[in-house]
């Protein structure tokens, strides 16, 4: 399932992107991609919902990925949760990493 947001991801918005994930992305089985290429600003607490997502998807054995632009990444790489995220450059580099594992 493909996810596209934009704006920010910050204290502001945050609690309206976890609700979206929980209508529309929690139910099911198929993988998860969140394309973040188009927002504009994260902070601390988009990296929190992000997080909890990640650990909600690990814990029910849901692959995702996440696709992040030059700040979403910059950020991510700045508290080291690229790994934990399965960050990736673009969309058809997480389409194929999705649909290899």
């Amino acid at each position: 399932m493909l996810l596209h947001f934009t704006g920010q991801l910050d204290a502001y918005s945050e609690r309206q992107f976890r609700e979206f994930i929980e209508q529309h992305g929690s139910s099911g089985d198929l993988p998860l991609v969140f394309d973040l290429s188009r927002i504009d600003f994260i902070d601390s607490s988009g990296l929190g919902a992000l997080v909890t997502i990640a650990k909600q998807c690990n814990e029910a054995g849901r692959r995702f990925v996440v696709v992040g632009n030059s700040r979403v990444v910059q950020t991510v790489k700045l508290v080291r949760l690229e790994a934990f995220l399965h960050l990736q450059p673009d969309l058809p580099t997480a389409l194929g990493a999705i649909s290899a594992a």
